[in-house]
């Protein structure tokens, strides 16, 4: 018998195997696409963070620099005098230790941020971030901290020491928050040595 006048299409087998195909491409282009722009929004943060990070690292660096100035003309000005008062109300004598696991709930008693823009002590600080860790300005005047924080942590000299004349402070300058699909906090820090003269 002839059959020309009739076409053979998919089987229902073919057809499903066809779909499944699909689905499986099309769900595991989502997955690389949604891994891709988490990546993104991760390394956007860490950016941003380590920006504010070394915007505190510069304001105490230059704080320093003014206190070390006038101390050598024996003079004072604002910056100086905020030298002294980081020195005596905001200084540790260890670090806090803080598990990578989760951000702290409560920070250590002492731990201070700069307005970076104003080279002055900023707002009260906030354990955690909403987005991520930032200080947040409006205008030049910096109304809150998420996440970020600094803690001041101070070593004497060993007498006998080549640099006995000079005590030096490490500030801890730490930011911790929860990043996008991320199933533990991402943490980063810096240590930013300072010396002062004394005697």
């Amino acid at each position: 018998m002839n059959n020309k006048g009739f076409s053979t299409g998919d089987t229902i087998v073919e057809v499903i195997f066809a779909v499944a195909i699909f689905s499986l491409v099309a769900v595991c282009s989502l997955l690389i696409m949604n891994q891709g722009v988490s990546n993104a929004q991760k390394a956007l943060e860490i950016t941003m963070v380590r920006q504010e990070i070394d915007a505190q690292a510069e304001a105490l660096r230059f704080i320093n620099a003014s206190y070390i100035h006038n101390y050598q003309s024996y003079s004072s000005n604002q910056y100086s005098q905020l030298w002294n008062d980081i020195t005596t109300s905001y200084t540790n004598t260890s670090p806090s230790t803080y598990s990578d696991d989760v951000c702290p709930t409560s920070l250590p008693a002492r731990s201070f941020i700069l307005n970076a823009k104003k080279a002055i002590i900023g707002p009260s600080i906030q354990p955690s971030a909403s987005t991520f860790s930032r200080v947040v300005y409006s205008g030049d005047n910096a109304t809150s901290a998420e996440g970020i924080w600094i803690e001041a942590v101070k070593i004497s000299m060993p007498p006998g020491n080549s640099q006995d004349n000079a005590d030096y402070i490490d500030f801890h300058i730490r930011a911790c928050w929860d990043g996008p699909g991320q199933s533990t906090p991402t943490v980063i820090g810096t240590i930013v040595r300072l010396y002062e003269p004394k005697g």
